[in-house]
């Protein structure tokens, strides 16, 4: 279901179920069919999937498939649940939250869980865990989309309507234009939220030995405040047009690279009760392979296909966010004395109203100072590194080699890749950029 058809779909209406409380008379003390309380935080869970050998092969043969399969069984409970606490709000909000969650993505983060898992040794009593991590991530991801498009003001998402843009579309002729703008804003920051709360009670909801349930949930709270922090820095360097390259990488180390690819190794490989010297070379893997996803993302941003990114080019530049790319421009103008260069970084970062010719001019100035080609560089070399911390970790052969698979895409880089150190560019080590560990803590 897309975004857009879910405003048409009727709720029907249930007869009251167990947790409805309804005196003499057919009155509900709670009002007409209102849930009694904590009914609803004690629904029913999807049923435990049993999972076997044989439905292990089954999952690794197509894993976005299962976690597909498993967030339909849990957000058709979740969905039908909202829809009997309030018709409107199941269907404006946690409708759109759920056909979000499943229509759409790569489902990187958790190949990254579920592959992270088996290569240090997991199997069936761990996997259905697995699975559950890997769709509370496709929640939070939901989250963290949602909320972004409201923060940078963005339309479109997957080439459909952004959900505040979709709100308020529904709404349109029923409230005035900024009324209706934003309340799509203000519905979208609470449809982020509700994704987030799925994901929390999904994650809590796991079964294993305590000891891992209390690592995966350090994790999973480190996680959380890592995302906030990263964007905050992100909002904050664009209001103050911050250009320093450390800063740059800070900012996709946090928002992006720990939540993309190093945590949710880490939570695979914390399932699987890996020992601290695998644990520790497959979160370094994922640091270096996830400042690298970042800014592969940011040079898509500005040279990419709209037709394949689903949205459109120089999104970043009109919002003046302190990407590295952007630094590094600036940076080499600054060096070389290119006025002109530095007149058009200036002129266009944070023009909200950018031209596509001024747009063409800012893509002239990236590839003329040289700008492009370092970042590629350097995604070549952080690349480089993270395959060399995977090889140094004892791991199952075939898990070893569907993480190479999926790290080398999420970079964007060839299956091999030139060798060369996660070192320095422009004097910045990476070394000093590599400061938050596995549990949060300076290594």
């Amino acid at each position: 279901m897309r975004p857009t058809e879910a405003e048409d779909l009727p709720v029907a209406k249930k007869a009251p179920g167990p947790h409805t409380v309804r005196p003499a008379g057919g009155f509900s003390l709670l009002g007409d069919g209102l849930p009694a309380p904590g009914a609803a935080a004690k629904g029913p869970r999807p049923a435990r999937l049993g999972l076997d050998g044989a439905a292990l092969e089954d999952v690794d043969a197509d894993v976005p498939a299962a976690v597909g399969r498993f967030l339909d069984d849990l957000l058709s409970e979740r969905v039908e649940r909202a829809a009997a606490l309030d018709p409107v709000f199941g269907r404006d909000l946690a409708e759109r939250v759920a056909a979000f969650t499943l229509d759409g993505g790569k489902r990187m983060r958790s190949r990254f869980v579920w592959w992270a898992l088996r290569a240090c040794g997991g199997g069936p009593v761990e996997a259905e865990a697995a699975l559950r991590i890997g769709a509370a991530l496709e929640l939070i991801q939901t989250c963290a989309l949602v909320h972004d498009d409201v923060m940078d003001g963005s339309r479109l998402r997957r080439g459909r309507p952004a959900l505040h843009a979709d709100v308020a579309a529904q709404y349109t002729g029923a409230v005035a234009h900024d009324t209706g703008r934003r309340f799509g804003e203000a519905a979208a920051i609470l449809a982020g939220d509700l994704a987030l709360v799925w994901a929390d009670d999904t994650v809590a909801d796991i079964e294993v030995e305590p000891d891992t349930a209390h690592r995966v949930r350090d994790l999973w709270s480190t996680m959380r405040t890592e995302m906030v922090a990263g964007q905050y820095l992100d909002l904050q360097g664009q209001v103050t047009s911050s250009v320093s390259l450390a800063r740059a990488v800070r900012a996709a180390c946090l928002k992006s690279a720990l939540y993309s690819v190093e945590r949710p190794l880490a939570l695979g490989a914390a399932l699987a009760g890996a020992d601290t010297a695998r644990t520790a070379a497959l979160c370094s893997a994922g640091r270096c392979v996830g400042i690298a996803f970042q800014l592969r993302d940011d040079l898509t941003d500005v040279f990419g296909d709209p037709a394949r990114t689903g949205k459109p080019t120089g999104g970043d530049i009109r919002a003046g966010k302190p990407t590295y790319l952007a630094a590094v421009a600036r940076a080499r103008a600054e060096a070389a004395g290119d006025r002109r260069a530095l007149a058009v970084l200036r002129r266009a970062l944070g023009r909200a109203d950018l031209s596509d010719r001024c747009l063409g001019e800012v893509r002239e100035v990236l590839v003329a100072t040289g700008a492009r080609d370092v970042v590629e560089a350097k995604i070549d070399r952080l690349v480089a590194q993270g395959m060399r911390h995977l090889d140094s970790a004892a791991l199952e052969p075939r898990g070893r080699r569907r993480l190479r698979e999926l790290l080398h895409a999420a970079a964007g880089t060839v299956a091999v890749p030139a060798p060369g150190p996660c070192g320095a560019d422009h004097g910045m080590p990476v070394s000093a950029l590599l400061t938050v560990g596995a549990e949060g803590t300076a290594r």
